[in-house]
């Protein structure tokens, strides 16, 4: 198998950098747009780190609850600035909307990844009352999984409120990254395997998670995205969706649209 080739979304969509260009141009403008009206925080510090920030966004009238919108890039890149116009769609049903940035490889290994994630969670969750939503994409999906397992980083009050979470083409396996020169910045290694695979952990009993995947991803991802199901021994409730016709970048844009079936997922 050529691990590289079975993980490389981008040769999978060449126009990828267009849809780069579009989401940051589309973000950008959102952000105007809800600074303008007052309804947005930027770049809120929950941690020391750099890149430690997040950005919430403010429905009209009292929030129903917490979206937090993990991003992805393989741990490697981007960051959040490229998805606030995704906000749209939860503002629309009156949800708050939480979206952070956290420290990349190879400046942070995936297990710090982890513990920051779990920072920005509580820290967001403190400046929002009420049931938690998350939503992750790609290394994001795995890292939104990972803050379900029994040993997750959260305070006990925090793990309590997080009544949903959609991993949207996540990689719960980590055990082929290694084989990857992706891992030249990642340096994953087998411990880090054991204990920041979801699909080698227990979730916590009662959890409720939904794993979708672009149905024209490549087959790693189709693969991947199944991988929780063993989470149903465990006392979760696991619910295995593809979104036909979308592909890795693709089966994330339609969060901005308030009715649209991810939104029906996250939400309900």
């Amino acid at each position: 198998m050529d691990w590289d080739k079975a993980y490389d979304n981008r040769a999978a969509v060449p126009d990828f950098p267009e849809y780069l260009e579009r989401w940051s141009a589309q973000a950008q403008k959102f952000r105007e747009e809800m600074f303008a009206k007052d309804k947005c925080e930027l770049s809120l510090r929950y941690g020391d780190r750099e890149r430690n920030v997040a950005d919430l966004f403010l429905p009209d009238g009292p929030a129903q609850g917490l979206v937090i919108y993990v991003h992805g890039g393989y741990w490697r890149s981007l960051d959040k600035t490229y998805w606030s116009h995704l906000a749209k769609g939860a503002l629309k049903h009156g949800w708050a909307v939480g979206i952070p940035s956290y420290t990349l490889a190879p400046q942070a290994r995936i297990t710090e990844i982890v513990d920051e994630i779990a920072s920005a969670t509580m820290f967001l969750s403190e400046r929002v009352a009420g049931d938690i939503r998350m939503i992750g994409h790609s290394a994001g999906g795995h890292l939104v999984a990972r803050l379900l397992c029994d040993d997750a980083p959260l305070s006990a009050a925090c793990k309590n409120r997080i009544a949903h979470t959609v991993a949207v083409s996540g990689v719960f396996d980590l055990e082929h990254l290694p084989k990857t020169k992706m891992n030249d910045d990642l340096k994953i290694d087998d411990e880090e395997i054991h204990r920041q695979s979801p699909a080698r952990l227990k979730c916590r009993g009662g959890v409720s998670i939904t794993c979708l995947v672009g149905g024209n991803e490549i087959p790693e991802f189709h693969r991947q995205n199944e991988l929780l199901d063993g989470w149903r021994a465990s006392g979760g409730t696991v619910d295995i969706r593809v979104s036909e016709g979308k592909n890795h970048f693709s089966v994330v844009e339609p969060l901005e649209f308030e009715d649209s079936e991810i939104l029906k997922l996250l939400l309900g």
